[in-house]
């Protein structure tokens, strides 16, 4: 059930991230969420987009470094302590996280939050029997 999550390196100077936005829009791939964690030099842009080979393929094109990884989509309820539910799971289950961001899901009264786990068979599997719900790649693509 993973997603694959796209990585592209920045340098930290103005336009870069525009430039990578204009070239996504120009192929019509639609950006589905974000992060961005930086440094005084550069920055790592996360993007989970609708077509996540087509992306990598045309910013490599264009000369950026873009790598994959898989990540987890899950639905946590959108309500106070929903985040910590499935925080307590994971934790239960021993997994640990990497790094996570959320957006919220247009069809849904849920959150969506995207988790960069060490083991993501064991985390999806400790999620879905506690009746967690994790996305497909299609899923959160078509969102």
């Amino acid at each position: 059930m993973p997603v694959k999550q796209i990585s592209i390196f920045l340098e930290n100077k103005a336009g870069r991230l525009a430039e990578v936005t204009s070239i996504l829009g120009r192929e019509n791939i639609n950006i589905r969420a974000l992060s961005i964690a930086d440094t005084t030099d550069f920055g790592i842009l996360r993007l989970i987009v609708n077509r996540p080979e087509e992306a990598g393929r045309v910013l490599r094109k264009e000369g950026f470094m873009v790598s994959e990884t898989e990540v987890l989509a899950v639905e946590v309820p959108d309500r106070p302590g929903g985040l910590a539910g499935v925080l307590s799971i994971l934790s239960e289950a021993g997994v640990n996280i990497e790094y996570l961001y959320a957006f919220i899901e247009k069809s849904s009264a849920d959150a969506l939050v995207i988790f960069r786990v060490e083991n993501s068979s064991l985390a999806a599997e400790a999620l879905q029997k506690r009746a967690v719900k994790v996305l497909s790649g299609e899923e959160v693509y078509a969102l």
